[in-house]
């Protein structure tokens, strides 16, 4: 040691190194008195104790490793630790002192083996120093823990932890759970070690290797006690999950399932049939190779000049190029390739973080199946349950390697599961509980809970490139395939229900679909096992989907597309079951409100293989194909099934043809290095690369262009041209216009065409100025010629022609003029650039057809109207405004004085996103007419108001917000009117009902109260002759007269009506003229009659306003205003005039505000004010009584209560 402080070459201080050896000396040593058996030092404890200080407080706090480098040297562990806990014998067990200094070395065993990871943003210098010789280290404690001889040093430590173990999880204290923790740690630690590849282990590797791991874990029981962990797993264990997972792990990948499962004779014909394919291989190589093998005279060197078609020649070196015409080109080939600049990637097969496959002996395998089988059985569901739950919520104990191992174990179980199944096919099962055709075992990972999981990892570790992650979770998803498919295939009904089950929930999502497309399509350069992975992906889930979907032919997937805001109410009448959705904004907000939402729709499955056909799948599948000389046979039939369902199934043929995979096909049947003719899949790529050819020969033959294509990768419309010979038609959405702008101040026309001029020289948009200028041009020469021809044509018309007219001729408009663009990019910013639009609608431009919806091709105009001199002062104003650009203050733009202009909000057409029939009622419209007579508007309203206003003529006048209140407020409410209108006015479910019976009853119960109406408006006689028309058809076709009512006023004193004589004849008159004024041109009637019926009829019904002009509909009308005026008759039979109202009120005013919250008014006649012809007290209202309003129907008075 003195000798390497003198070179300085000692990489560990000098102290650290004396303190170190220093307490390993004091732990003990070999004893002479005792046959050299190994006795404890005085302090073994503290010193142990020591030891773990300065590991963990001056190699982890100070990142350093020098104290492990130290302790390797001093070979601590195999000369001292392993001995000390062989002294813990199993008979004193009981012994504490013993278990705690067994404790206390495996305290200081586990950091030492403790995996080592390369960190390079970490990593220092003394960290390159140390970190092979301490893998070597690592090394030599596996060998030496493992093989002891002395005691059973992995089961010493599990019986370090039986007490812990046994206690009840609530009983456990913090130190009981380190105990199990450190010895898990420590079992992992052991399974973890294994030679590095670029490390050379000087010992034999037997004794390290899988196979040694496996019989030591076996033989010390190390398995047993992972299975009763596992298998209690959530009940009393919880954080010890993910560290059984990693040591199950470490012992079974790479491992092959299929050789597992196989008995000794079956095992020793594949390893068999597994020599003889590497053999033939072998010698199909060395034929290739002793075709150009070296012989005596190829010492001497070789260059040759070959002369091309071109009559150039070219320099090729070597003998190779000698032998034949064939060799001679690919020596050329070779030479010409383009090489780019060579990046550190790797070329290998051989995922670096897996290792390389193990060879397990047989002693090995049977123990690992014995393992595999026992955990399936009991401990598989229990701890993949609990791992699943631990990593959704992301425990802290679960770190960012787990997640991959967790997938690649669910993987690799669920295989050994299939392939255990598939061993003991042949076999009859002893007993029904070893039956494990139920699948029960691994029902775990089938459920809806590990499905979300596994889309989630997926599109995470897709998103952020994890691609060691998503490897393994591409096996997971594939096997998972590969296992509900034997369920479907098992004949047990309950699993067939199942796994149907299982299926339609993995392809409901189309997310998933997506998912799997764009990992196979965008692949680069992840490795040969991320292709390998997501070509067997693509194989199995495009088989197993094509099959479900067969079967299945109502299949739905859930797709997620954008959808206007208001399109999610119309799913809710339709009967989507979504309810309680947002309500929608107006639709022109739509667009802004637009968001993704999902929807179903049926599969199909032809258009979702179509995804499958663009040239980044098939590359994919190219470059996986590339390695045919080292893929196995199901390999090769994968990439040939999606090229045969590519050319053929699909019939796009066409995207194959491409230089180099035609090479490649070639060069796998009749090339160098072809494939081996023995293979079973030689004679289908045979057929399949003899099919590709002669389409490609008769595809060149159809089309000739197809030769230029063969160089280049296919776009989808290139492809679809050249297989089908016509461009795929495709809809494409309405595009809309450039926005509309406006100017943020008023301007004259000369400076908003400067502004204009402006924005456009600063876009560097001067083409479009002189293809404006070039138009305006144009049709200001053409407007010249036309106006002076007009001139000429009006001066040989003559003087004396317009004089004797006597007026002047206007000269008749020119024809409009056609703005054509000059090229497609002109024809697109006449429709998107707004700057433009605005310019060319500012000198004038128009569209030819403004109403329609304005398109790419829509025709621009300049007006007949314009005169050239207009267009010559537009072309002036561009001009002057190109030579002298406007310039604005503070530094602003010419676009800084535009604004967009606000779009105006249109209204949709339906729209039920309200909860109120707010959206059936537009602009005071009602969805159906007025089934009823409206309210009468009286005419004191206008006096009324006048007189307020008199009344306070000093208060201050309303502003207009008030008055805009107060108008809203009537609106309002005269919508809330018409909202009651129902249309059961037209239709009723009774209609359609017919019974003679109950129409007879109801027919007679009218003609009563027809009876009973007539004699109360006297216009009917007693007795009622039959002269096939009643009495009220004859007043509505005009056939009453004076003694008709003469009659009706006698019968109305006969029934006892109070009449007042004078007042009551007059209303009776009125009611005729109202009546009589309607029909036919009958003016028989006195002045002032007319005159009453006017002013106590101010307004018309809805179906007067809306049918003048039938006048069958007018009469009904009139008839239901007389009808209203007396309401009260069809519930008491009572005269209208027989209320003393009318005839007593002496304050009519004073009346009307008692009664004014019924709204039921009534004008007065002439006759009833004493005389008096004042104007202003003629329409004086007065209040009646409230009352009910009859409802006539067809003539016929119904009672109803809708409408009270």
């Amino acid at each position: 040691m003195e000798a390497n402080e003198a070179n300085g070459n000692d990489i560990v201080h000098p102290e650290v190194r004396a303190h170190v050896n220093s307490l390993v000396s004091a732990l003990g040593g070999a004893s002479t008195e005792d046959d050299g058996r190994y006795k404890l030092g005085d302090d073994a404890l503290e010193v142990l104790r020591d030891i773990k200080k300065w590991i963990r407080f001056y190699d982890e706090k100070t990142n350093r490793m020098d104290v492990a480098r130290c302790l390797a040297e001093a070979n601590i562990v195999g000369s001292d630790l392993l001995q000390i806990l062989a002294l813990w014998t199993e008979n004193e067990t009981n012994n504490k002192f013993r278990a705690r200094i067994a404790l206390a070395c495996l305290e200081v065993m586990v950091p030492l083996t403790w995996p080592i990871e390369k960190d390079p943003e970490t990593m220092t210098v003394n960290h390159h120093r140390h970190i092979p010789v301490l893998q070597l280290a690592q090394l030599g404690y596996k060998r030496a823990i493992i093989n002891f001889d002395g005691a059973s040093i992995l089961h010493t430590a599990v019986r370090l932890a039986l007490p812990s173990l046994a206690l009840p999880i609530g009983d456990r204290a913090p130190r009981d759970q380190g105990i199990i923790k450190l010895v898990l740690f420590f079992l992992r630690n052991m399974a973890m070690i294994a030679p590095q590849p670029g490390v050379k282990y000087e010992g034999d590797e037997s004794q390290i290797s899988r196979s040694a791991t496996i019989d030591a874990f076996s033989y010390q029981d190390i398995f047993i006690a992972l299975l009763t962990i596992a298998s209690n797993m959530g009940e009393d264990f919880r954080t010890e999950d993910v560290i059984i997972m990693e040591t199950i792990y470490h012992l079974v990948k790479r491992v092959d399932s299929q050789k597992l499962f196989l008995n000794d004779k079956e095992l020793s014909r594949a390893k068999a049939n597994e020599l003889t394919a590497m053999l033939s291989k072998e010698k199909a190589m060395l034929r290739a190779h002793n075709k150009n093998a070296p012989t005596r005279h190829n010492r001497f060197g070789t260059m040759i000049w070959v002369k091309r078609d071109d009559g150039k020649m070219a320099t090729v070196t070597g003998q190779e190029a000698l032998l034949n015409p064939a060799l001679r080109e690919s020596k050329m080939d070779e030479s010409k390739t383009f090489r780019p600049p060579r990046r550190s990637r790797k070329d290998d097969m051989e995922p670096k973080d897996l290792g390389p496959k193990p060879s397990l002996n047989a002693r090995a395998n049977e123990q690992l199946r014995s393992f595999v089988e026992d955990f399936l059985d009991s401990g598989f569901n229990p701890l993949f349950q609990h791992v699943r739950k631990s990593i959704d919520r992301e425990a802290p104990h679960v770190m960012g390697y787990h997640k991959a191992q967790f997938f690649y174990l669910v993987a690799w179980f669920l295989e050994a599961e299939r392939m255990r199944r598939k061993s003991k096919k042949g076999r009859k099962p002893t007993s029904s509980a070893e039956d494990v055709g139920s699948f029960n075992l691994v029902a775990g990972v089938l459920n809806q809970e590990m499905f979300i999981t596994l889309n989630r990892s997926l599109d995470r570790a897709y998103n952020d490139k994890d691609w060691q992650e998503l490897t393994t979770i591409m096996r997971c998803f594939t096997q998972t395939l590969l296992t509900v498919q034997e369920m479907t295939e098992s004949g047990n009904e309950e699993d067939e229900e199942i796994a149907d089950n299982i299926l339609s929930r993995l392809f409901y999502e189309e997310t998933v679909h997506d998912a799997v497309t764009n990992i196979v399509r965008t692949y680069k350069d992840q490795g040969f096992e991320y292709l390998d992975a997501c070509t067997e992906l693509v194989h199995n889930y495009l088989r197993i989907l094509e099959a479900y979907s067969k079967q299945n032919l109502d299949l739905q997937v859930r797709s997620r597309k954008r959808s206007r805001g208001k399109k999610k109410s119309a799913q809710a009448v339709e009967g989507e079951g979504e309810a309680n959705r947002d309500e929608g904004d107006d639709s022109g907000n739509d667009e802004a409100e637009a968001e993704r939402t999902s929807r179903e729709r049926k599969f199909d499955f032809k258009r979702f293989a179509n995804r499958f056909i663009p040239q980044g799948v098939v590359d994919t599948f190219v470059k996986f194909t590339r390695y045919y000389r080292d893929l196995d046979d199901a390999q090769l039939k994968r990439a040939h099934r999606y090229f045969y369902r590519i050319a053929f199934k699909q019939e796009m043929s066409v995207m194959l043809f491409r230089v180099d995979i035609i090479h490649l096909f070639y060069s796998m049947i009749k090339g160098q290095e072809p494939l081996d003719k023995n293979s079973s899949m030689f004679k289908e790529w045979e057929e399949l690369t003899k099919q590709i050819i002669k389409k490609c020969v008769r595809k060149i033959e159809e089309r000739p262009a197809l030769i230029t294509e063969l160089l280049f990768s296919k776009i989808n419309s290139t492809a679809h041209y050249l297989e089908f010979g016509y461009e795929k038609q495709t809809i494409s959405s309405n595009p809309k216009p450039g926005a509309e702008l406006d100017f943020r101040r008023g301007m004259e026309r000369e400076q908003q065409i400067a502004i204009a001029v402006g924005v456009l020289l600063d876009k560097s948009q001067s083409d479009h100025l002189e293809w404006l200028k070039k138009q305006l041009t144009d049709c200001e020469s053409e407007r010249r010629s036309w106006e002076a021809v007009d001139q000429a044509q009006a001066a040989m018309q003559g003087a004396e022609g317009a004089e004797s007219s006597g007026e002047t001729q206007e000269p008749a408009a020119a024809s409009t003029f056609t703005v054509r663009p000059d090229s497609d990019l002109r024809r697109t910013a006449m429709f998107k650039n707004s700057h433009l639009r605005l310019l060319m609608k500012l000198v004038g431009m128009e569209r030819l057809a403004p109403s329609l919806d304005e398109t790419p091709e829509s025709v621009w105009v300049i007006p007949g109207e314009l005169r050239a001199d207009v267009l010559q002062d537009s072309l002036d104003l561009i001009k002057k405004a190109e030579f002298s650009p406007p310039t604005f203050e503070d530094g602003e733009l010419a676009a800084d004085q535009l604004k967009r202009k606000t779009a105006p909000c249109k209204r949709a057409a339906f729209d039920d996103d309200d909860d109120d029939m707010s959206g059936l009622i537009d602009d005071g419209e009602a969805l159906f007419p007025a089934g009823k007579l409206e309210s009468r508007k009286p005419d004191y309203e206008k006096t009324k108001g006048t007189r307020r206003r008199r009344r306070r003529s000093d208060a201050e006048e309303p502003t207009d917000e008030q008055l805009d209140e107060k108008a809203r407020a009537r609106r309002q409410k005269e919508l809330e009117k018409l909202r009651k209108i129902k249309s059961e006015m037209y239709v009723h479910a009774s209609d359609d009902e017919t019974d003679d019976e109950r129409d007879r009853a109801f027919f007679e119960n009218e003609q009563r109260r027809q009876k009973a109406k007539d004699a109360t408006f006297g216009l009917s006689s007693t007795p009622v002759l039959d002269t096939g028309k009643s009495a009220w058809e004859k007043i509505l076709d005009g056939d009453s007269d004076d003694d008709q009512l003469v009659s009706t006023q006698q019968d109305k004193e006969a029934a006892g009506g109070k009449a007042k004589g004078e007042p009551k004849k007059s209303r009776k008159r009125k009611s005729k003229v109202e009546l009589a004024s309607s029909d036919d041109e009958n003016e028989s009637e006195a002045p002032s009659s007319r005159r009453r019926a006017k002013k106590s009829r101010p307004s018309k019904t809805v179906a007067e306003n809306s049918d003048e002009e039938d006048a069958a509909s007018s009469q009904t009308m009139d008839r239901d205003e007389v009808g209203d005026r007396g309401d009260g008759m069809d519930t008491d039979d009572t005269p209208l005039s027989s209320s003393p109202h009318l005839a007593t009120s002496k304050d009519p005013e004073a009346q009307f505000t008692a009664n004014k919250q019924t709204g039921d008014v009534v004008a007065l006649d002439d006759d009833d004010d004493d005389d008096d012809d004042d104007d202003d007290d003629d329409g004086l209202p007065v209040a009646v009584p409230p009352r009910a309003r009859a409802r006539v129907r067809a003539g016929f008075i119904v009672d109803s209560s809708d409408e009270e």
